[in-house]
Formats: structure tokens, C-alpha cells, sequence
């Protein structure tokens, strides 16, 4: 039996967004962002956080609560509606 692709709904699509958002708006890397969340005991590759950011990955709530601390933000600040850059 094949495996089934997970599609990102539009929760998710809201999540990465706004994570790309805020990340920019800190001036910091993915690389940074992701070292932060791998400090702060959940292993993160830039190419984990960047695959999120491009809707290619799920972001499941373990990811999310410590990116959003990461950011220094509340998990719910990266599921509303993202603002333009």
C-alpha cells in the first residue's frame, strides 16, 4: 500500500506564512530560527523549517508551540491571518 501525501489545509497554509512573516520581520535566517527551536530541545534542520514555511511539511503542534517560542510569539499569533510584508 502506498503511502498517502498529507495535503496542508488552510490552517497550516496560515501557519507557514505567518511564520516566514515574523521570522523576515526579525532579521532572522531560517538557519537562526531553526538552531532557536533545536535549543530549545526540538530538533529543527533549516531545511525542516523551510520546507514548513513552503507548505511542503507539516507543521504539527510540537513544531508549532516551539517555533512560536522560538519567536517570542503565541502558538495562536501563527495560526491568524498573516499580515503583508
Amino acid at each position: 500500500m502506498a503511502a498517502r501525501s498529507l495535503e496542508i489545509g488552510a490552517a497550516g497554509i496560515r501557519a507557514a506564512r505567518t511564520i516566514e512573516i515574523i521570522r523576515t520581520e526579525r532579521g532572522l535566517a531560517q538557519r537562526q530560527l531553526a538552531d532557536h527551536v533545536t535549543a530549545l530541545g526540538h530538533p529543527m534542520s533549516n531545511t525542516m523549517l523551510s520546507r514548513i514555511e513552503r507548505a511542503q511539511r507539516r507543521c504539527d503542534v510540537d513544531d508549532l508551540v516551539l517555533i512560536a517560542e522560538a519567536l517570542l510569539v503565541s502558538p495562536l499569533v501563527l495560526l491568524q491571518e498573516p499580515r503583508a510584508l
